[in-house]
């Protein structure tokens, strides 16, 4: 499966006043990332998803981390992500953090691969993952 990596710098608005990133904020870069990861292997940017496959989006359903090191101000870390199983409508992604060579958090998301839901245009629904997608995640 295709990696994507980035590379970001800790600022000081990502932490809290201890100097350690806000939990929180980790969520924020893997929701980046998972988009990012997507515009690698699609060559499609999130706003164009509509137009390539009928989207609306990619919404999270499920979110969790595994915080093993705190990760500070200063720190440049690299976050590496990856899809690790394709569902029918559905998809896991995994995101490793490290700094350095020491991996400091792990975390992953379920999310939906959803259209607008054709009985209902106030609601959206998961369609089928098309299988020229899943093959360009290799």
């Amino acid at each position: 499966m295709i990696v994507n990596t980035r590379a970001v710098r800790i600022e000081w608005g990502d932490c809290d006043p201890a100097g350690i990133v806000f939990n929180p904020r980790f969520f924020e870069f893997f929701d980046a990332s998972s988009w990012l990861l997507f515009d690698a292997a699609l060559g499609v940017k999130p706003h164009e998803l509509n137009a390539a496959y009928g989207l609306i989006g990619i919404p999270l359903v499920d979110a969790r981390a595994n915080f093993m090191k705190p990760v500070k101000f200063g720190d440049a870390v690299e976050i590496a992500t990856r899809i690790v199983k394709f569902g029918r409508t559905s998809f896991e992604v995994e995101h490793r953090l490290s700094v350095g060579a020491d991996l400091h958090i792990e975390g992953g998301e379920t999310r939906v691969w959803a259209a607008q839901d054709p009985n209902d245009a106030t609601k959206i629904r998961g369609v089928p993952i098309p299988a020229d997608v899943i093959a360009k995640f290799g």
